[in-house]
């Protein structure tokens, strides 16, 4: 009976998880397909709105590793109380940015209170076995995705890009008000998985961490392909904006229903396709073929002669990053040694974010310096070294004890 209430409050905690996760990202999706057009209300130029984007992922890179291990210290639930509210403040005041610079100035500390995705996954990892991590990966990717469907069709309908900056208030407060309501719901409901060790040595260093983490054959080829491959998108995302602007003419409202149309599609692939594979194929497999389909979904893109072809290449990509990104982190939660799952699903966050900051930076020169398609071009070819450590993770995996 005792292990019966054990799983319901597992299932408890889990259902809890999710729907906070769902609140904090609708508020996030809200802001990010606005961005290049709030930019352009300052004038920004392509590179600065690149600048804006890049400034968040920064601070996200410096952040992410330290709430990692102080939420295995001092345990999950008071990291995400700070940190949420944290983010609603910052999406409060950048709706009164008064130019560019201080823009991009808040979005950094936005950053800093965002680095909280690896805290989440560790709380996940913490009610969960350990065979069952990628299908609750995938759902915790679906409530991410869920949120995706929700705020930027909400923040594309909102926004009023006429109206210049003042055009922006809405949304970007409809942002904090969201990303408020999930910071009360840790607060009411979500309760505490690890038990709070204030003797505990200090954590480790973050490069002597790094070190051990490449040191680990397959913690270290994750997080090289996590790298890669999201420098890649992050690019897109960052131009994304502006390239459908440049091709078809689209606004804040069209790319909130297009962000809307992928959320779904990776909602329902995380929800009820990346757990059943993984369980039937591997983690590693599944994980190979997600990066195929989202070199694929960039090529498309790249080469569409018009929106509709333009929309299967993204709904591609969605998928392929459906499956590949829940993997990846089932199999570093799997991968690492006991008590240090925050941390090391804190590096894989850290890089993530420094991937994310190097991203937006190059592909905005390369849309404003060489051509508006060179994102794309640059992201499907970064697919192939990402595939090749996915196989070598895969053989590591299958000959492992």
């Amino acid at each position: 009976m005792p292990e019966q209430g054990d799983q319901k409050g597992a299932r408890r905690a889990l259902v809890v998880l999710l729907g906070v996760v769902f609140v904090n990202i609708a508020g996030f999706g809200v802001v990010i397909p606005l961005l290049p057009f709030y930019g352009r209300a300052f004038h920004a130029s392509a590179f600065q709105i690149g600048v804006m984007f890049s400034a968040f992922s920064a601070g996200q890179f410096f952040a992410e590793a330290f709430w990692g291990r102080l939420s295995d210290r001092i345990g999950r639930r008071p990291v995400l109380i700070v940190t949420i509210f944290g983010t609603a403040a910052a999406y409060a005041a950048l709706a009164f940015a008064p130019n560019i610079a201080a823009a991009c100035a808040l979005r950094l500390v936005g950053g800093l209170m965002s680095g909280n995705i690896s805290t989440i996954q560790g709380y996940l990892a913490d009610v969960t076995p350990a065979e069952q991590r990628p299908g609750r990966m995938g759902l915790l990717g679906a409530a991410f995705s869920m949120g995706f469907v929700t705020g930027p069709a909400l923040g594309g309908l909102l926004a009023r890009p006429a109206d210049g900056v003042a055009g922006f208030h809405l949304p970007l407060l409809t942002a904090a008000a969201l990303a408020g309501l999930a910071a009360l719901g840790v607060v009411l409901f979500v309760r505490e998985t690890r038990a709070a060790h204030p003797m505990t040595p200090p954590p480790t260093p973050r490069l002597e961490s790094l070190a051990d983490a490449f040191r680990h054959p397959v913690i270290a080829r994750l997080l090289i392909m996590t790298f890669v491959v999201v420098s890649g998108f992050a690019g897109i995302e960052a131009t994304y904006g502006l390239w459908t602007q440049a091709r078809f003419g689209w606004g804040p409202r069209q790319i909130g229903f297009a962000f809307m149309a992928i959320g779904v599609t990776g909602a329902v692939a995380q929800g009820l396709i990346t757990g059943r594979l993984a369980r039937r194929y591997g983690a590693a497999a599944v994980l190979t073929g997600g990066l195929v389909l989202v070199g694929a979904g960039m090529a498309i893109q790249f080469a569409s002669p018009n929106w509709l072809v333009a929309m299967a290449g993204l709904f591609t990509v969605a998928l392929g990053q459906s499956l590949t990104f829940p993997n990846i982190a089932a199999l570093i939660s799997q991968a690492a040694p006991a008590g240090r799952q925050g941390e090391m699903l804190g590096l894989n966050m850290a890089g993530n974010c420094l991937a994310r900051f190097g991203g937006p930076l190059y592909a905005a020169a390369a849309f404003q310096h060489v051509s508006i398609g060179a994102p794309f071009a640059t992201a499907a070819l970064l697919i192939a070294p990402a595939l090749y450590f996915a196989v070598r993770v895969a053989r590591q995996t299958r000959s492992a004890p």
